[in-house]
């Protein structure tokens, strides 16, 4: 009997060079080690197929980070300015605060879908949800202008909820399927 060699030949990451590895990217079939991999439900990608698969989901356009931060704008300060008037009700605005800003940030996140045409990228979705809150300023200054305090604590109380129920819908982000 003979004896057979086997001839290995070592092959390294393609971002760390000192690094031997045997495990493969499944898009482009590059070398990467454990740090430069991510783990999908169908195998390891490399990081750079990663992000340029990232990027064919981002679809905003310039025009639409003006449209969008305009619309949640406006519709945010239409949105404290309700929020206002509920307030002077008594105890009961607590309660249609609670109830109503979600409803609020439906309307301001489906109207900003509607004008930037389902466009989608993070800084957008970034944008929209600084714009609420200078959409909201004003209102907020004039009452803490006029030392209104549950007028500025039903500001905070509506910014708190709609900005994350904003950012989370335009976003796709599900907390439940």
């Amino acid at each position: 009997m003979t004896e057979t060699q086997t001839i290995s030949t070592a092959t390294y990451c393609y971002a760390h060079p000192s690094r031997e590895t045997t495990l493969r990217c499944k898009r482009c079939d590059s070398y990467m080690c454990a740090s430069c991999s991510i783990r999908t439900p169908t195998g390891y990608v490399c990081k750079d197929c990663v992000k340029s698969h990232q990027k064919s989901f981002d679809t905003a356009e310039w025009y639409d980070y003006a449209l969008g931060f305009t619309t949640a704008a406006f519709l945010s300060g239409v949105a404290a300015f309700l929020v206002t008037l509920v307030g002077g009700i008594g105890f009961f605005g607590w309660f249609l605060i609670a109830a109503g800003t979600p409803f609020a940030a439906t309307a301001i996140a489906e109207g900003v879908r509607f004008v930037t045409r389902r466009h989608r990228s993070r800084p957008l979705f970034i944008t929209v949800a600084v714009a609420v809150v200078i959409g909201a300023f004003p209102i907020a200054l004039i009452q803490l202008l006029s030392l209104n305090l549950f007028g500025i604590l039903f500001q905070v109380i509506y910014l708190v909820i709609a900005v994350p129920l904003i950012y989370t819908r335009l976003s796709g982000i599900q907390l439940f399927r």
